[in-house]
């Protein structure tokens, strides 16, 4: 049995011992050692998914739609960057600059936020012709550096320079020094076939969960290394669950202030009714992945869909914002009933110590309110622009 073994600095995979006596599993273990990109632990993913379907060979091809599919969600609705920060202060994602965003991305818009992986792999298939360029760039050197720790086995040093020469080295590396996991065919680009081997094809096939587990230990903590600034970035690598948003006391909360207080929506300034009104974050949820109180407004049904997943132009809206947060505040601190439903918010919507501490404290002048609200929520707000979240600018 597989077991993967996590400290403070690393994820060990460790096989019994009859594995060890058929494979190299420290060069196994090497495959996903210091990437400065992230596309070796989608490579490795898509690889071991595919085994895991009980395939022996596939191609270039599929393996990078694998790849795209797995990362779709993550890149798509969440931004989080596959190559970090540059020295340059640039991103350069080859998955981002596919399928995943940019005017590529545009091509697939009709997909929903949770679509399927069938579903992206169809769409990717439909675009072919215009995702071709940024699917081959995919595959210049990852399938081959992926295998970089077996080479060491070698005293022979690898040609990077020539596809023909080091797909000619990793098959005498496989036949002469020690199975690889998979060698290559002679085809050229997307067509090149991938042939596994038998031994790891059973190796895997017996212990997919606890590898796939080792994966993405090791995967979460580069991204997280490489997108410093963004939240909850474990839970934003699969499709968002409607069922982790926590809204409906809050909503009660703002129904309450609407019987007696009419509240203007922050985009139209027109009335907010009762019946036609969503309770929607100022700065998006898939970037903060939480309710927070302070963080939500309401606003008219007929613009949540059309804000989506962008952050609104920080002036004038944020003033706007900021003066429905303090209406609100100021109705709680003045009626019982109002009151007794913001302390049901507490659970699921006041978790921040800022806000319980200083932002909703008694005595708060506006002044005093509008400062801690702004110098709470720019920081954040920054951090989603800077992770390429869209502004939007009602009107």
């Amino acid at each position: 049995m597989v077991e993967y073994i996590a400290s403070k600095d690393r994820c060990l995979l460790n096989i019994e011992a009859n594995y060890y006596n058929q494979l190299d599993i420290e060069a196994f273990s090497q495959m996903m050692k210091d990437p400065s990109y992230c596309y070796k632990f989608y490579w490795l993913e898509a690889v071991v998914h595919i085994i895991s379907e009980g395939k022996n060979e596939t191609t270039f091809d599929e393996i990078i739609d694998e790849m795209i599919a797995n990362a779709w969600y993550s890149v798509r609705e969440f931004h989080i960057h596959l190559s970090g920060i540059q020295a340059d202060g640039l991103v350069r994602d080859g998955l981002c600059s596919g399928p995943c965003s940019g005017s590529r991305k545009r091509e697939l818009s009709d997909l929903p936020a949770n679509a399927s992986k069938i579903e992206i792999k169809n769409a990717i298939r439909e675009h072919q012709a215009g995702l071709k360029k940024a699917k081959e760039q995919l595959t210049n050197m990852v399938p081959y550096r992926a295998l970089s720790g077996f080479f060491t086995r070698s005293n022979e040093v690898p040609d990077w320079g020539s596809v023909k020469r080091i797909t000619a080295y990793i098959q005498k590396i496989n036949e002469l020094v020690t199975p690889l996991p998979y060698v290559l065919g002679d085809s050229s680009k997307l067509k090149k076939e991938v042939h596994f081997h038998p031994d790891w094809v059973a190796m895997i096939q017996d212990n997919t969960v606890n590898i796939l587990g080792w994966i993405q230990y090791e995967k979460v903590k580069w991204l997280q290394n490489n997108n410093p600034e963004v939240p909850g970035l474990i839970y934003k690598l699969a499709p968002m669950d409607e069922k982790m948003r926590k809204l409906s006391n809050v909503r009660k909360l703002w129904q309450g202030i609407m019987k007696v207080q009419e509240i203007r929506d922050i985009f139209t300034g027109q009335l907010v009714k009762e019946t036609q009104y969503d309770v929607d974050h100022f700065i998006p949820w898939s970037f903060v992945m939480n309710d927070e109180l302070w963080n939500l407004m309401p606003m008219d049904s007929s613009l949540n869909s059309a804000k989506s997943n962008r952050l609104p132009k920080w002036n004038p809206f944020f003033e706007v914002f900021a003066g429905n947060q303090y209406l609100m505040y100021e109705m709680i601190n003045e009626r019982p009933d109002l009151h007794k439903r913001f302390e049901a918010c507490y659970r699921d919507n006041l978790h921040s110590i800022w806000a319980g501490q200083e932002l909703y404290r008694k005595g708060n002048s506006r002044e005093v309110f509008y400062n801690i609200l702004e110098r709470n929520m720019m920081p954040v707000y920054d951090s989603a622009r800077r992770q390429g979240y869209e502004i939007w600018n009602y009107g």
